[in-house]
C-alpha cells in the first residue's frame, strides 16, 4: 500500500504524522509523508523521510499575531481574521498534493488542512482518512462555546453551534477550494483523542475511535539528556511549564514570573523553551531546556502547566500529573474546561495569567482529590493510539488487518 500522509500546522499537528508515517513503514508500506516546510527537517532528524508541502507554518503563527483583529473586542472582526488566516497557504497545498497523489492508494491528513487533502482525494479517486484530535464535527455534547457556562446550555444549542462553524469554515474556504466533480470517496474521520473525556460524544460520532497518538516510546525526542536526569535526581519534583510553538509575550517577563511563582510554592521549575527564545540552562532550581520526553519527565513532576494542545494534554494525562491548561488559540480552551469540568486540570486563557492568578490555579490542582483522579485517569490511559489509527488507514487502503486488530474494543472499522 502506498498511502500519502499530509499535516500541515504546528509542532504538535506533524507530530501524530510523522508516528503514523513511522508505524505504516514499519508494516511494510510506501509512505510518502508531507508535512509544512518548516517540519520537514524535524521529521528528518528523527530519521523519517518526509517532503514539504504548503507554506511555513511559523509564517502563519507570525501572521497572526501581528493581525490586530485577533484581539479587537469585535468577535465579527475576530472571524474574519480567522477565516482570512485559514485561507492562507490552501493553494499552494492544493498545488502541492495533487503533484504528489498519483501512484498512490489513500490520502490522510489532520484536522489542519484537511479540506485541501480531501479536495484532492476526491479529484484523483482515492479514499481519504482525517485524523481529528478534538470532537469539532456536529455534535450535541461538546459545548460550542469554550467557557464555563456554556456546560449549562441545552444540547441543541452545541450541535447547531457546531454547524454554523463548520458552514461558516465551509464558505470562507469556497474561494480558494476547486469545485470537485465525480464521485465522492470512502472517507473517514478518525476520532484521536479519548471519547471518555467528552461524555456522550461516542455515541454521537461514528468515529473509528483510536486514541490519543501519543509518542509512546519518545521517539520524537532527542536523546536523553544525562544533564536533566542529573537534574531531576538531585531534588524535589518541580513544576513543568511548556507552551511549545505558542507565544509568551516577553519571554524574559514571562521566566520572571515563572520563577517567582515556582520559588514561593517552594517547588523547582523544569522549563521546556519550545519555539520561544528563552536562553537554556540549569541552575540549582530552575532548568530551561528545548524540549522534553514528556513520557519521561512528566511522570517526575508534580504539576504541568502549559497551553494546552492535545499533544501535551494526552502526555499529562498518561504521565497522571494535575495540569494547568493556559490556552492560547484553536482547541486549547475546549481541553481546558473539559478537563476542568472532570476535575483533572485548572484552565484560564494565557492573556491573562500573572503570577497571582497561577498561583492560586496551582493550589486548586495541588488538591488531594485533583492529585487522586490524574491518577486514576492515567491508570486507564490507552497508549496504542498510533497504531489503531494504522489499523483504520491499512483498512481503507485495502490491505489486510488481523480480524482481532480490526475488530477490538474502539476499532470501529
Amino acid at each position: 500500500m502506498r498511502p500519502l500522509l499530509a499535516f500541515t500546522g504546528s509542532r504538535g499537528d506533524a507530530q501524530p504524522g510523522i508516528l503514523l508515517a513511522r508505524a505504516l513503514r514499519e508494516r511494510g508500506h510506501d509512505v510518502t509523508l508531507a508535512l509544512a516546510p518548516n517540519l520537514v527537517a524535524f521529521a528528518r532528524e528523527h530519521g523519517v523521510a518526509a517532503v514539504p508541502f504548503g507554506c511555513d507554518t511559523a509564517d502563519l503563527l507570525d501572521a497572526q499575531r501581528t493581525d490586530h483583529r485577533f484581539t479587537s473586542r469585535d468577535p465579527r472582526a475576530r472571524l474574519r481574521a480567522l477565516f482570512d488566516l485559514q485561507r492562507r497557504g490552501v493553494p499552494e497545498q492544493l498545488a502541492d498534493l495533487r503533484a504528489l497523489a498519483p501512484g498512490h492508494d489513500v490520502v490522510v491528513a489532520g484536522m489542519a488542512g484537511e479540506e485541501a487533502a480531501v479536495s484532492v482525494a476526491r479529484a484523483v479517486g482515492l479514499p481519504f482518512a482525517a485524523m481529528h484530535f478534538f470532537p469539532i464535527q456536529p455534535n450535541s455534547a461538546v459545548p460550542v462555546a469554550p467557557v464555563r457556562w456554556a456546560a449549562r446550555l441545552p444540547g441543541f444549542v452545541h450541535r447547531g453551534g457546531w454547524s454554523i462553524l463548520a458552514r461558516a469554515r465551509a464558505a470562507a474556504l469556497a474561494s480558494v477550494l476547486p469545485v470537485t466533480t465525480g464521485p465522492k470517496v470512502a472517507a473517514v474521520r478518525i476520532q484521536a483523542y479519548d471519547p471518555r473525556l467528552f461524555p456522550g460524544v461516542r455515541e454521537q460520532l461514528s468515529g473509528p475511535f483510536a486514541g490519543f497518538p501519543v509518542d509512546s516510546d519518545g521517539f520524537l525526542t532527542r536523546l536523553p539528556s544525562p544533564t536533566l536526569d542529573s537534574w531531576l535526581d538531585a531534588g524535589s519534583a518541580p513544576i513543568y511549564v511548556g507552551f511549545g510553538s505558542m507565544d509568551v509575550g516577553d519571554p524574559a517577563a514571562f521566566v520572571a514570573m515563572l520563577r517567582t511563582v515556582c520559588a514561593g510554592r517552594g517547588r523547582r521549575l523544569l522549563l521546556a523553551s519550545g519555539w520561544a527564545s528563552i536562553a537554556t540552562g540549569f541552575e540549582q532550581d530552575v532548568a530551561v531546556v528545548e524540549q522534553v520526553d514528556h513520557a519521561r519527565v512528566l511522570p517526575r513532576c508534580v504539576a504541568a502547566v502549559h497551553h494546552g494542545g492535545a499533544g501535551t494534554t494526552a502526555a499529562a494525562l498518561r504521565a497522571g500529573v494535575p495540569q494547568v491548561i493556559c490556552s492560547v488559540q484553536a482547541d486549547q480552551p475546549y481541553w481546558g474546561q473539559a478537563l476542568q469540568r472532570l476535575g483533572l486540570a485548572a484552565t484560564t486563557p494565557a492573556k491573562r495569567l500573572t503570577g497571582e492568578h497561577l498561583d492560586a490555579l496551582l493550589d486548586r490542582v495541588s488538591h488531594p482529590d485533583v492529585v487522586a483522579r490524574a491518577a486514576t485517569c492515567a491508570a486507564g490511559f490507552a497508549a496504542d493510539g498510533v497504531e489503531r489509527a494504522a489499523d483504520v488507514v491499512e483498512a481503507l487502503g485495502g490491505s489486510p488487518v488481523a480480524p482481532e486488530l480490526a475488530h477490538s474494543a474502539g476499532r470501529q472499522l
